[in-house]
């Protein structure tokens, strides 16, 4: 198993029925519950542990997954009030080396995390089905409708929580 992905590379196959919409929105619904159970009870050591050689730490990984979601949000938002627009792109690694990434409590971007996807969830839920098909320019992806950001942001979230929770398998915690 590549480590990197321990639940397989994104795919996305358009168009999504309203079923596998509803899907995504369930999983994007359920990530903070879900992440904030993958590090129930770890301590500052495991916390500061790869979750796998050459990775972030699992802290690291915490504080990146709100940090990429209200990228996402704010997307969502452009492209549903502008003409295609060109987002601004990041840079996540060298987000996820500054201090608070690397240091802070993850009790704050856990926190962070459930507000805004409380806010993001209710948000996605008042989208007519029209407005999945809105687009934004990423400068390095190309056009990205929202239906397939909505695919993405599903899979992002079980895709870090499963790296977190499959080095806790491999470590026995």
């Amino acid at each position: 198993m590549d480590l990197r992905y321990p639940i397989g590379e994104f795919k996305f196959a358009a168009p999504l029925s309203e079923a596998e919409r509803a899907t995504c929105l369930e999983a994007i619904e359920e990530t903070p519950a879900k992440m904030r159970g993958a590090v129930a009870d770890l301590n500052d050591e495991q916390l500061n542990t790869p979750y796998r050689p050459g990775g972030w730490t699992v802290r690291q990984v915490v504080h990146h997954v709100p940090e990429s979601h209200l990228n996402s949000y704010t997307r969502f938002k452009l492209a549903l009030t502008e003409d295609q627009p060109t987002i601004k792109p990041y840079f996540e690694d060298r987000w996820a080396e500054l201090g608070d990434a690397r240091e802070a409590p993850v009790d704050l971007s856990l926190d962070l995390l459930e507000a805004l996807h409380r806010r993001w969830i209710w948000f996605l839920r008042s989208l007519a089905p029209e407005d999945y098909q809105r687009t934004f320019v990423h400068p390095e992806l190309g056009v990205v409708s929202l239906e397939k950001n909505i695919a993405l942001y599903a899979w992002h979230g079980k895709h870090h929580v499963a790296q977190i929770t499959s080095l806790r398998e491999r470590n026995g915690w």
